[in-house]
């Protein structure tokens, strides 16, 4: 090999390796800065709990005394408590990342277990653990605030023997309803646009003759994979939101005409993958089976569907990393109204639009985006996972690897 040659081998791997380590920093980077701004606010009671926290001011049953009671046991050095209301109070952080006053602790004698609703409707309340304090208001005194810290709060409220009203709010700042809206958009978008996409797949790899007008129709499929997705978020909204609204009781965006709309985006994306898989397919395979007189039509389902079922899963698993990560189509097509009351013609949001929600705010709520962030980074690396184990699972039934 001459010296020219060497240095120009020598200047490709260069700009090779330098690509690849460029892409890979950029990559840890990004997770890095994720994981440490979010890591911390990751728990289950995020996943579980409603976004929305539900207020209340109660006020003491009458007849009721305070308890004077023990704590039955033993309490963390972090919590403070009072023995004549029977309760604890500690400074906590709550999940969308602010500092709060919590309950810690309700002695089963503690008065507040019985407390009333002061609003329209008189029902009975009680304090649990982690609601979170907002004041306590007492006749002729000032009232205590959550921003005075727990031990102040606690130290007020053991100094009385009775208080006017108490404010408190159940935990939210929770992403259930968003996960359950990524999930539905997820499913409704794969029943939408998989039948469709390997379907045109099938016809334009084994029954469409090879002609300009096919040749015209894929390079229009390739052009569509181009297309801004906000341009895909306009058409949903002049196409499927009036859709929607005129054939269900829908009044605006909701999951149905979202996930229409990102069936038409992923449609070129599972064109194009599922025709490539159907192309490595062996044409041995077609004839053998031609020749033992199946049809082609039985050929194609039963021989070149099952052996391009890798490929498929493949294109399927794009379609998904596609679902969970789109926003700027679903601002227009589904809203951006964050529910936990989840219903398919209603408004709310998938996981990639509450980001987008929490980045809008003022002041943007870095922390809780980012462990958004980091749960849609282990439902797409669960997925990955699952469908490379069905893929090789499925290669390994049809013969193609050992």
């Amino acid at each position: 090999m001459s010296n020219r040659l060497r240095v120009k081998d020598s200047i490709l791997k260069t700009v090779t390796y330098g690509a690849a380590f460029i892409s890979l920093f950029a990559l840890l980077s990004i997770l890095g800065y994720v994981f440490a701004k979010g890591a911390h606010l990751l728990n289950l009671d995020l996943i579980t709990h409603d976004y929305k926290a539900v207020n209340h001011i109660a006020e003491m049953v009458e007849g009721v005394m305070i308890c004077d009671c023990e704590p039955d046991q033993r309490l963390d050095d972090d919590i403070y408590y009072s023995s004549t209301w029977g309760v604890g109070f500690k400074d906590d952080t709550n999940l969308e990342g602010n500092i709060v006053v919590v309950v810690a602790y309700v002695h089963p004698d503690s008065p507040l277990n019985q407390l009333v609703n002061r609003g329209v409707s008189e029902e009975y309340l009680d304090l649990d653990v982690d609601d979170t304090l907002i004041r306590i208001a007492f006749e002729g005194q000032p009232s205590t605030l959550s921003r005075y810290g727990a031990k102040r709060m606690i130290d007020d409220f053991d100094a009385m023997e009775t208080f006017r009203e108490l404010e408190f709010q159940t935990s939210g700042g929770g992403i259930r309803g968003s996960i359950i809206t990524t999930l539905y958009l997820i499913g409704l978008t794969l029943v939408f646009a998989l039948p469709v996409g390997i379907g045109a797949a099938l016809y334009l790899n084994e029954f469409a003759p090879k002609t300009r007008l096919t040749r015209l129709i894929r390079s229009f499929i390739e052009t569509l994979t181009g297309v801004p997705s906000i341009i895909y978020g306009l058409m949903g909204l002049a196409i499927f939101v009036p859709m929607t609204v005129r054939l269900t009781d829908a009044t605006g965006g909701n999951i149905i005409s979202g996930a229409l709309t990102l069936a038409v985006i992923l449609l070129p994306v599972v064109i194009r993958t599922t025709e490539e898989s159907l192309k490595v397919v062996p044409d041995d395979y077609r004839h053998a089976s031609l020749a033992l007189g199946a049809s082609r039509t039985q050929t194609t389902f039963k021989v070149v569907l099952p052996n391009a079922s890798a490929g498929i899963l493949t294109a399927t698993l794009l379609a998904i990393g596609r679902i969970i990560g789109e926003s700027a189509a679903l601002v227009f097509a589904i809203g951006t109204s964050i529910k936990d009351d989840i219903t398919l013609t209603g408004k709310s949001t998938s996981l990639a639009v509450h980001i987008w929600a929490m980045m809008s705010d003022e002041p943007a709520n870095v922390e809780l985006s980012s462990t958004i962030a980091i749960i849609i980074l282990i439902i797409v690396l669960s997925m990955n996972i699952s469908i490379k184990f069905l893929s090789k699972r499925m290669l390994r039934k049809y013969g193609v690897t050992k």
